[in-house]
Order: C-alpha cells, then structure tokens, then sequence
C-alpha cells in the first residue's frame, strides 16, 4: 500500500547534528475502489501509490523541493512551532531572497492547516507570549509576529471578525505594541496595520448590528429548503434575514400557487409545528437549527404530491429552456457560492471541528448544492409521466452537463451525470433506448470522466488542463485532504509532522489557482431572468424510496 520515508529534523533546532534522530513519516496509502478492475501490480504501475499523485491536481510549485528540507519536525507545542516558523521568517528588507519566498511558503502552509494540531485560541496565547518576551532581539520579534498577523488576516479575511479569541487576541496586541511605540518607534507603521484590522472589525460589528433583535444580523446569502410533503421540497436561495412573508411569496411563484392560500410552519423532529406569522423573521433566535420549514394551505393540507403532481406541465417549463443558458445560470449559482468557500473550510471539514462556529457554512451550501442538483435531475425525469417528454428530458440535461463541462463547471457535470447514473433513473430501460445514438454516445463520453477507476485518473487529467478559473468538484478534493489526513501521523514521538501539514496545504491551494480569474470574465453571455428563478428556486425529492416508487410507476418491473 504505502510507502515509508525518513525525514530527518531540522539541524537548526538542534546544537548538535550527531545528537538528531531519524524521525519516520508516512505517505498516504493508495485506495482501491471495490469496482475497480486489474490487479495492484497494474495500479502501481500507473503511478498512483502516494499521496502527492493523488492531491496534485494542478502541477507543483517550482520552489517545492527548494524548501522541502524545511518540512522538518518540530516540537509539538504551540510556542515550540512558532519559535521554529518566526526563527525563519523574513522580513520587509530580506522579502526578495530565495530563503524569504521558502519561509513564505512555510508561512502559507502553517495559517492554513493550524487547526489541524492547534487551537486559535492556542495560537493567539502563543503570539502574545512571543510578544511579551523580553531578551536579545526584542524588536525583530514583535516585527515578525506582527508580520504573521498581517498575513494570517489577508489569508483569513473573516478570522479577526468572527472568532472571540481572535477577536480579544488582536485588542490585547494593539495595547502591547502602543504600550513599546515610545521604546521602539519603528514599529509605528506596523502599528497602523493592526490599527486598520480593528477598524475593519468595528465596522464589521456596527454593520452588522440589527436595532431591533438586539443581536447581529447576517445579509449572507443562504440555502433554504422549504417542504411541501415529507420528502419533497423547494431549495430556495435567499438571505438570512428573509421574513415569512417573503419566503412564501417566492416558493409560491415557483409552484404557481396563490400565496394567500398558503401558510408557513417550523416543524420539530417529535413533530410539533409553530405556525409563523408573515412578519417573522425565518431565521430568527428564537426558531432551533433543528427544526425545519413546511409549507402548506390554511386548512394544513399539502400543497402537492409527488404521486399527484402535474409532471407533464412541469417538464414542459423545463424543456421550454435553452440549455445552454440554464448551463449558464448553474455555472453562475456555483460560482457564487464557491467563490465564497474559505479555503481553511476544507481543513475544518476533514477535522469535523468547529460545525456550529459558522467556519464552513460557504462550503456546507456548495455541497448541499451540487446533491440537491443531482437530486433536481432526477426529480425533473421521474416527475415526467410521457415516455417522449422524458426522452427530451434526457437529451435536455445531457446537453446542459456538456455545457457545464464547457464553462469548466465540473461541480453541476458531475452532479448531473450522477443524477442520470443513478438506480431510479438508469433502470428506465424504454427511455434510454428511445434516446437517439449521438446522444447516449455522447453521455458516454461524458461518463468516463467521472470514472472512479485509477482513482479518478480521467477526471483528474482533464481538469489539469482546464484553465482558470473553473470549479473543481469539491467532494473529490475533500476525500483527498481526508487520505492525507488520515494516512499520516500528525505528531510523531510528540513533535508536529510538517511534511503532512504541506500535503494539506498543497491541496487546499487548489481552490486558490481555480479562483485566479473572475468567472465573469469566461462567461459572454448573461444568463436569462426566468431561468435564473427556475436555478434558483429548484424542486427536489430527497427520499430514495419515493424516487424508486416514481420509477417503477413509469417503467413497471417485468
């Protein structure tokens, strides 16, 4: 399976090179799908036994085996790591060496996979203990811990913000560094920077102060799923400071119902439901994240079925839209939620840390996102009661996946291929035999991208030649991170493994290169307003047995 190497600990750490010991780390093992054909003999052959084939998407970095010598162990304490990282940073008069563009690197990589051995609040004790240290070389130490927070904010916009100790971190700095201008004036400039963080802060916090709940507001954009039956809902986008009314009014134009004929309830897990007035705030205090949003007529009644729905003139809407501009408008729904997925999301995501701290809701929306399309694709088919209407159906979407792949959305093509692969779809055998050669033939091609086999090889080979910007799809890049993660020892005989902490950071720079050009700037066409709502406000059914039920009802079992 894997492989393991010898990494010697950095002589600098030492006095004595003859005193260093051989310190193991590991690669990440190699997985084999359980459908995948050949022996292992034949899958190492292809190369894709360690872990950096496997994360290495977009090629390396030039200056990586310059710096690899640097990924030494260090001891595991948090003062310890930071002694090691600020005994090797450079600063403003040293920031055109080779040896500073290394240290940057290591810099990047430490502000970016910190959680994974450190707590923020570890951290922020740890800088200020390195503040309050007096001895030789007073000055160049607060410098370069200034320096790491100036880095560590342009890295992690939202951090100083929205963590409490981040927040109480960067006050008692500011006093610290104010209380030394008068010994040391130089640091005057740095002073200015961190000035500007706590304005930035306070705006923050007096922008997003609502008078009347007494609590802060959030103008974030949200997913919101509103159901109509107990597996059958609207996924709605919209803000968090939404109110009933308004809610009502848009799940009432997706469904062309009468929105007076319609009221809004909080339903709890035991099954107790809260009717909410029209001018309550849906995301308010006092409503639990557990409950969730029902939408039916005044007489409780549903509003549809999935058994009694019109599917015919649903399918009809949909296949009065060119595919290309509903390809547009998911390219564009993607795009505005990926561009705002932090890329230590990916890092608190394979730890499991930190789910109620708001740390990872951008990407928590783009996956709920890319499973609701997938859920959408199927819905729009089984929904189809007419065989002809759902062969166009399948002609529709293989076309949009096409689209997607075109725009370098490869987040909605595999969400779509996922939906026309899936059990409930692929098992209508007289629809897919109605659907002319050119298009199963090219559905095929599309299909083999999404091939698991050599661990995503086809996949991972055309989005390598795809250029910037694009959207990867973000649950392959997570099982990445989670095999790097899980394949190596984080510490090892009590110190930090920074050879695993760089594989991290590597991958998680992924997303960094897809976003190094606005989407806008690819996309000449706008997409259009109608199709835009109908992406926007998408129905889905996200119970399998229902799905399996519709099916069978379409294409008996013979």
């Amino acid at each position: 399976m894997g492989s393991r190497r010898a990494v010697a600990p950095d002589p600098r750490l030492d006095g004595s090179s003859a005193d260093r010991a051989t310190v193991p780390t590991f690669d990440v093992p190699y997985f084999r799908y359980i459908d995948e054909e050949g022996t292992e003999e034949e899958g190492e052959e292809e190369g894709w036994c360690s872990s950096r084939s496997l994360s290495s998407i977009e090629e390396e970095d030039s200056s990586d085996s310059s710096v690899s010598h640097r990924y030494a162990a260090v001891p595991a304490t948090p003062e310890k790591v930071l002694e090691h990282l600020l005994g090797h940073l450079r600063l403003d008069e040293e920031q055109k060496s080779p040896q500073s563009r290394e240290t940057e690197n290591l810099l990047d990589d430490f502000l970016l996979t910190y959680p994974v051995f450190m707590s923020t609040s570890d951290l922020c004790q740890a800088l200020l203990g390195r503040v309050k240290e007096e001895g030789r070389d007073t000055l160049l130490r607060k410098r370069k811990v200034l320096h790491l927070l100036s880095q560590w904010s342009s890295l992690c916009a939202d951090l100083p913000r929205d963590d409490e100790h981040a927040k109480l971190f960067l006050k008692t700095l500011y006093r610290y560094v104010l209380d030394d201008l008068y010994e040391f004036p130089s640091l005057e400039k740095d002073l200015k920077e961190l000035q500007k963080l706590l304005r930035m802060q306070r705006r923050y916090l007096k922008e997003n102060w609502h008078p009347v709940r007494g609590a802060q507001r959030d103008r974030k954009e949200v997913l919101c799923r509103v159901y109509m039956t107990i597996d059958s809902y609207v996924s709605v986008r919209t803000h968090g400071e939404v109110s009933v009314q308004e809610l009502l009014s848009t799940v009432a134009e997706r469904l062309d119902c009468a929105e007076d004929d319609m009221v809004l309830m909080a339903v709890t897990y035991p099954g107790e439901k809260v009717l909410l007035q029209s001018d309550q705030c849906v995301f308010s205090s006092s409503l639990s994240a557990a409950e969730r949003l029902h939408v039916c007529r005044r007489d409780l009644t549903e509003i549809m079925s999935p058994f009694t729905d019109n599917g015919q003139q649903r399918s009809v809407k949909m296949l009065s839209m060119n595919t290309w501009d509903v390809a547009v408008s998911l390219t564009n729904c993607d795009w505005s939620l990926f561009s705002n997925v932090h890329e230590q999301e990916l890092v608190y995501f394979t730890l499991s840390r930190d789910t109620s701290t708001g740390h990872m809701v951008a990407l928590e929306q783009l996956l709920q996102r890319c499973n609701e399309t997938q859920q959408w694709v199927m819905t729009e088919v089984l929904l189809c009661p007419t065989l002809c209407k759902r062969v166009q159906l399948f002609k529709k979407f293989i076309k949009i996946a096409a689209h997607c792949k075109a725009q370098r959305n490869l987040n909605s093509f595999f969400a779509i291929i996922m939906g026309l692969n899936s059990p409930a779809i692929s098992r209508l055998t007289q629809t897919w035999e109605k659907v002319p050669g050119k298009f199963r033939k090219l559905f095929s091609e599309l299909e083999s991208l999404t091939d698991p086999s050599l661990n995503h090889k086809a996949y991972r080979d055309a989005f390598r030649k795809m250029k910037s910007p694009k959207i990867p799809f973000l649950p392959l890049l997570l099982k990445d991170i989670t095999f790097i993660h899980e394949g190596n020892k984080t510490f090892l005989d009590n110190l930090v493994n920074f050879d695993k902490l760089h594989m991290i950071a590597d991958t998680v720079r992924i997303i960094r290169q897809c976003r190094t050009d606005h989407m806008g700037n690819m996309l000449s066409q706008k997409d259009s307003v109608e199709v835009r709502t109908y992406i926007n406000y998408l129905h889905v059914i996200d119970n399998q047995q229902t799905l399996f039920e519709l099916s069978h009802r379409l294409e008996p079992r013979t």
